[in-house]
């Protein structure tokens, strides 16, 4: 029979997330903050940002034994394969030690051909770790990066505390689904937390599934931020959603970078353009649910757009890089900087390991762009 200790979960023990609201069962890390939320009325946004990839909680203690109570929401569509469980990664002093899911939970079942949804209410459930050493040690508890997760309650059989500020630096990323963890097995397994992991850095991830389109809020967001270096992956939303032509996507890079700059004047800042997409490297956008494969059950994308429309503004991915080049080698910024998607994943990797749904890399690529950023970035712009 365990004697737990019952701590309340605030700021103090989470990383990476920039708000906690209070709910009915518990707190909700948000990676938007209440005003900016405010400022939209964008479902897929509203769910993906609740999505706390690259949150965790940090604690000090000599507890062999830890509870944690959670309410997930888990996704599901109609007529799709069903979604895995998320993944929580618990790691002591650095090292991974156990993964947990909650099968239970409030269920969000989305209908890809109209885009109606429906909710069901579920029970909270939790994630159990057992065995570990008596020993003073750190615990982090990585939560599922694709999963909405309420904190319900945390529970240890010895006393824990706020974990001291490491000295690392703070890296903080904004980008698209790629960058929020698609297609990556377990929350520590995205491209953005392992390749912080390797350069030892504090992740912030500000990587929003279909929802990176340069809005506003989300570079005041990045401005009022506190972090050592910042990079910002732009671009395959934009063409994923057909939202600009090429007219209104330059003066908005601009705008998005002289946001930031108000609050991070000499900031080291690395502009990343898309990774190898080959369905829009010279095709525009809109991107839709290929309705054909999800009549055989699989989740799969294509692009709808005429190549006949790039003379007209049109943008594709091609036309984007090329862009945002341009503007990066245009502004008198001697900290910022510009990286081409292509090397962190590019048409050989697409040969071994090729996009499984046509837009989002696998997990071993996501290990691939990891490791090719940590080098690329962290023995370059932010050395």
């Amino acid at each position: 029979m365990q004697n737990w200790i019952t701590t309340a979960v605030t700021d103090g023990l989470l990383r990476g997330a920039v708000e906690l609201e209070r709910t009915r069962v518990g707190v909700l890390p948000h990676r938007l903050p209440g005003w900016a939320r405010a400022q939209y009325d964008d479902p897929q946004l509203e769910m993906v940002e609740s999505q706390p990839s690259g949150v965790r909680l940090v604690f000090r203690t000599r507890a062999t034994a830890i509870e944690l109570d959670t309410l997930p929401t888990k996704r599901v569509y109609t007529g799709a394969p069903a979604t895995p469980d998320g993944v929580y990664d618990v790691l002591v002093d650095g090292k991974l030690v156990d993964q947990a899911t909650v099968p239970s939970g409030n269920v969000l079942t989305i209908d890809l051909t109209t885009g109606a949804t429906d909710t069901r209410p579920g029970e909270a459930g939790t994630v159990r770790v057992t065995g570990l050493g008596g020993e003073l040690k750190t615990v982090e508890i990585w939560l599922p990066h694709t999963e909405t997760t309420e904190l319900v309650a945390l529970r240890t059989n010895a006393p824990i505390e706020p974990a001291p500020a490491t000295g690392r630096r703070t890296w903080l990323h904004h980008g698209s689904s790629i960058s929020h963890g698609s297609n990556a097995t377990s929350p520590t397994g995205t491209w953005v937390v392992h390749a912080a992991a390797l350069a030892g850095v504090e992740p912030i991830n500000l990587g929003f599934g279909g929802s990176a389109l340069l809005q506003p809020f989300v570079a005041r967001t990045v401005r009022d931020t506190a972090a050592d270096l910042i990079s910002v992956k732009l671009g395959i939303n934009v063409v994923n959603a057909d939202v600009m032509r090429r007219r209104a996507f330059t003066p908005a890079v601009h705008g998005f970078l002289d946001t930031i700059r108000e609050g991070h004047p000499t900031t080291p800042l690395l502009v990343v353009s898309p990774v190898l997409c080959p369905m829009h490297e010279d095709t525009p956008g809109p991107t839709i649910w290929d309705l054909d494969a999800l009549s055989r059950g699989e989740l799969r994308f294509q692009a709808t757009g005429d190549p006949s429309d790039i003379a007209a503004g049109k943008l594709t991915l091609t036309i984007i890089r090329e862009e945002l080049a341009r503007i990066v080698a245009g502004r008198d910024d001697p900290n910022l900087h510009y990286l081409d998607g292509r090397e962190l994943y590019g048409a050989a990797d697409n040969a071994e390991f090729p996009l499984p749904d046509d837009l989002h890399p696998d997990g071993p690529s996501h290990q691939r762009m990891a490791e090719r950023f940590a080098k690329l970035a962290f023995n370059g712009p932010f050395s």
